[in-house]
């Protein structure tokens, strides 16, 4: 029954016009909403456009500035890698020269010590070699005297001289 109640209805509605009757509410609804329109437009869109223009106008030059800082920082850093690896070899290249500065100076002083010792031992043997000839003359003479002495004992002091 339910079923012939609508149909019922859309068929009356069919005979007075339609569904959709158009009369003078259609062009006024029009109106009501072009002028809906063009007042969101000037107080809502053309404000909030305006501060999306200029929001992604912020974000480009802030894009653009954080690429160009990118690029000078890449720059600096390559450029202070450079310098740090010349500094490092020049440092190596100072610290090579002293080692061999050093070695030198080393191998120098051990030469003079060696030369001095040299010298020490020389001058040593040669004062015990002097020492041992005046050693060995004062005993000569020593025996010389005990020659004497024993013989003028034994054969008396007339004889020996």
């Amino acid at each position: 029954m339910m079923h012939w109640t609508v149909l019922l209805a859309v068929e009356e509605a069919a005979k007075e016009g339609g569904l959709f009757d158009i009369d003078a509410t259609l062009p006024l609804m029009a109106v009501q909403f072009l002028i809906l329109v063009a007042v969101l437009n000037v107080i809502f869109y053309k404000p909030l456009t305006k501060s999306i223009e200029e929001r992604a106008d912020y974000i480009r030059k802030t894009q653009i500035s954080a690429k160009e800082r990118l690029v000078k920082s890449q720059n600096l850093a390559e450029e202070y890698q450079q310098k740090l690896g010349e500094t490092r070899r020049e440092s190596q290249a100072v610290i090579a020269a002293a080692q061999a500065d050093a070695k030198k100076i080393a191998s120098e002083k051990v030469a003079e010590a060696q030369k001095e010792a040299q010298a020490a031992r020389e001058k040593a043997s040669s004062e015990i070699e002097q020492q041992k000839q005046e050693a060995m003359r004062s005993l000569e003479q020593e025996v010389d005297n005990l020659s004497r002495q024993i013989l003028e004992k034994l054969l008396g002091t007339a004889l020996v001289k």
